[in-house]
C-alpha cells in the first residue's frame, strides 16, 4: 500500500469553470511554464507515483462554480491514473483546497470529521476542524479565537482487506510576514502568525490523541509551512509546529524519519521536499516542509518513505522524463510512504 502527499502549485489555475483541461499555451501560475506543459508534467509524475490514495494540497477550487471534485477526476481520466476517485472535506475561500485522489478498487473514503461544533464564540479541547478554536495566544490570560482557512480533511479510508485507516490531511497556514510596511511590522506580523500556526497544531494534536485513543491507525500528512529549525522564530516558542504534532513531550507520538533527521541534528545536510527561487538573491532556497506521520501501530509495520526530489532521489534523477517532470509540475515535490496492511 503507498500514500502519498503532493503539494501542486496552483493546480486550479489548470482548469476551467466545467473542470476541463487548459491544456494550451497559455501561461500558469509557475512562472515559464505554459497550463499544457504543467499539466503534462504533472500526468508524468502522478504516474510514476503510483499511489493507492493521493493528499492533494492545494487541489483546484470547490465553490458555486468549480468542482473540486469533477476537475481532479478530469485530470485522473485524462492520464489513465488509477486514483481516479476524488473526495474533499469543509471547502475553504483561497481556491486551494485539500483533496484527497484515491483508486477505489484499493480503497474507499469518506470524509469523516469529529469533534463538536464550536459556533463563533468558540470552544476549547478539540472542536470540529471548521470550527473555532479557544486559545490564549500571547499568555494574558484572554483566549483568542483561532480558526483554520484551510480546515483538515479527515478521512475514514476503508482498505481492501478490510483494514481501516484515519488520514488528516493538512495544509498550515504559513507565518509569512504578508502585508508589513516596516521591518517592525514585519517582526510583529510574524510573531502574531507563528502563534496562530503553533495554536493551529496544538489543536491538530488534540485531535491526533483523541483518534489514537479510540483505537485508530493515524497518518497525518501535508504541507506544515513549517519544520525543526526553519527560522527564527522557533526560537522564540521553543519548538516547531512539526514538533506538537509529533508529541514530542506528551502522549503517543507519531513518526515521521525525515522530521526526526532534522530534530536529531541540526547542522548538515537535511532532507527537502520544496524549492523556491528568491527572486531578489537569485537562488534558489530548499525546505523541509510536507511530511507522512504516523501512529505507533503503522510504525510497527516497517514502513518506508520516499522524498520523490529531482536532485536526491537516484531513480528521479537517472530518469531525465521524470526528473524534468518534477522541476516544471510544482514547486514542491511529493512524498509517498509504503508499508503491508
Amino acid at each position: 500500500m503507498r500514500i502519498a502527499t503532493y503539494n501542486v502549485e496552483w493546480f486550479n489555475n489548470l482548469f476551467d469553470d466545467e473542470g476541463n483541461l487548459l491544456e494550451d499555451t497559455g501561461w500558469s501560475a509557475r512562472q515559464g511554464v505554459t497550463r499544457a506543459d504543467q499539466l503534462a508534467a504533472l500526468g508524468i509524475v502522478f504516474t510514476a507515483l503510483d499511489a493507492d490514495a493521493v493528499l492533494v494540497v492545494e487541489a483546484p477550487a470547490d465553490n458555486g462554480r468549480r468542482s473540486t471534485v469533477r476537475a481532479l477526476e478530469n485530470f485522473a481520466a485524462r492520464y489513465g491514473l488509477r486514483t481516479r476517485k476524488a473526495l474533499i472535506g469543509f471547502r475553504n475561500d483561497t481556491q486551494q483546497e485539500i483533496a484527497l485522489l484515491f483508486d477505489p478498487d484499493a480503497l474507499s473514503a469518506r470524509h469523516d470529521p469529529r469533534g463538536k461544533k464550536s459556533g463563533s464564540r468558540g470552544a476549547a479541547g478539540a472542536p470540529r476542524f471548521d470550527g473555532v478554536f479557544r486559545w490564549d495566544l500571547d499568555v494574558d490570560a484572554a483566549p483568542e479565537l483561532v480558526t483554520f482557512s484551510k480546515p483538515p480533511l479527515e478521512v475514514e479510508a476503508v482498505l481492501a482487506g478490510g483494514r481501516k485507516l484515519r488520514l488528516i490531511g493538512v495544509h498550515v497556514k504559513s507565518k509569512a510576514p504578508h502585508g508589513a510596511s516596516s521591518p517592525e511590522a514585519q517582526i510583529r506580523i510574524a510573531i502574531e502568525n507563528r502563534r496562530k500556526q503553533l495554536a493551529q497544531c496544538i489543536w491538530l494534536r488534540r485531535r491526533v490523541e483523541e483518534d489514537i485513543a479510540a483505537g485508530d491507525s493515524v497518518i497525518v500528512l501535508g504541507d506544515f509551512n513549517d519544520g525543526p529549525g526553519l527560522d527564527e522564530y522557533e526560537k522564540l516558542f521553543g519548538r516547531s509546529g512539526v514538533e506538537i504534532v509529533l508529541g514530542e513531550e506528551c502522549g503517543p507520538c507519531l513518526y515521521d524519519p525525515h522530521a526526526r533527521l532534522a530534530l536529531s541534528s541540526r547542522v548538515g545536510a537535511m532532507p527537502v521536499t520544496a524549492r523556491f527561487y528568491i527572486h531578489e538573491q537569485k537562488r534558489y532556497l530548499q525546505a523541509m516542509l510536507d511530511y507522512i506521520m504516523i501512529s505507533p501501530d503503522l510504525r510497527a509495520t516497517n514502513p518506508s518513505w520516499r522524498i520523490w526530489h529531482p536532485f536526491d532521489d537516484p531513480v528521479c534523477y537517472r530518469t531525465p522524463e521524470l526528473r524534468e517532470a518534477l522541476l516544471t509540475a510544482s514547486d514542491h515535490f511529493p512524498v509517498s510512504m509504503d508499508f503491508t496492511p
